[in-house]
């Protein structure tokens, strides 16, 4: 039987067939272009405090290394206030694009939620870890006119005093306050916590002899205690700090298991697409490994850790974990 349609009928349908193609070539590639041209412009970091303290360098050292390896500058856009709330919760709110960063400081991230009563994020929820920058040793230190050289003859002088000791910190809630509080926990030192309004002013309290003892970075008292100004106790990291090697850890001091870190990290608003999210990891690696990089983190007393995002989420789920019992039991609570 013979075709009703005939040549006409294949010759309508080449056309047609020829005009979706050429239809097809015309029309762009969906979805995935965009995020292959990331980044197209500059990248904010919001850090949630002030400049000029160790978090906030070590964070423009970062923008400014990364910002090179991406092709577009990253802009440092400090927003401090409540203890690092403020800012973090900017981030938070801010589109999941890849062109919003927030610094993130353990003491925000994994104990202000056990530390306030309200908080305007979530750590878990709200952010998609980029990647952990490195570790920050802390250092406890003493006026040299306190008659106590070691950890052991500090805690028995505490205890042997109805007042106890002070030491002082760079204000409530911090990873320097925890850690002194779980010292107390784990030795039954009698300790008294002085909470100031920033490191600085309680460095200077304790080197003019106002208050015995200061828990801190070791950044802001490797100076002193190299001058002399200051007698270093112990650091609370899991090895001996190559800034101060001849100060023993709490570890080797009598206090099993006492690490305690103060971390810093790159963070993202939680949904930004993980092509970008492994785009950030990968190049933040690339800086932590280069040798000049680590060498200027170091000078700052910051240890580098390149890794994984999921290594960064597992260590800040732990670290929640950790230190509610350490809050709970100090009693610390900020309406």
């Amino acid at each position: 039987m013979n075709n009703p349609c005939g040549r006409s009928c294949r010759r309508s349908w080449l056309r047609a067939a020829g005009a979706i193609v050429v239809a097809s070539l015309a029309c762009p590639l969906p979805a995935a272009n965009a995020q292959d041209a990331w980044p197209t412009k500059p990248i904010r970091l919001i850090v949630p405090f002030t400049p000029g303290g160790v978090t906030d360098t070590s964070g423009r050292l970062i923008a400014e290394a990364l910002g090179k390896r991406l092709g577009q500058q990253i802009i440092v856009d400090n927003r401090p206030g409540a203890s690092g709330n403020i800012g973090t919760a900017m981030a938070k709110a801010a589109p999941a694009d890849g062109y919003t960063l927030v610094l993130g400081f353990d003491g925000t991230m994994v104990i202000n939620p056990h530390v306030f009563a309200k908080l305007p994020f979530d750590t878990l929820k709200d952010f998609a870890p980029v990647g952990k920058i490195g570790n920050a040793t802390l250092i406890l230190v003493a006026h040299p006119g306190v008659p106590a050289k070691t950890l052991s003859e500090v805690i028995a002088l505490s205890k042997s005093q109805p007042g106890g000791l002070a030491f002082g910190t760079s204000g409530t809630g911090g990873t320097p306050h925890i850690a002194g509080e779980l010292l107390k926990l784990r030795t039954g030192a009698n300790l008294t916590h002085v909470p100031y309004k920033g490191g600085g002013q309680a460095m200077t309290d304790v080197l003019g002899g106002q208050i015995p003892l200061v828990y801190t970075a070791v950044a802001g008292a490797h100076g002193h205690v190299q001058s002399g100004k200051l007698r270093a106790i112990a650091v609370s990291s899991a090895q001996r700090t190559s800034a101060l090697p001849d100060v023993p850890t709490f570890v080797e001091s009598g206090v099993p298991d006492f690490v305690v870190d103060s971390w810093v990290g790159l963070l993202a608003p939680a949904n930004t697409p993980p092509a970008i999210l492994a785009r950030l990891n990968g190049e933040l690696n690339a800086v932590l490994n280069d040798p000049a990089a680590r060498e200027q983190l170091r000078i700052m007393g910051i240890e580098p850790t390149p890794g994984s995002a999921e290594q960064f989420r597992e260590e800040m789920r732990r670290d929640l974990a950790r230190y509610g019992p350490v809050v709970k039991a100090a009693g610390i609570t900020i309406e």
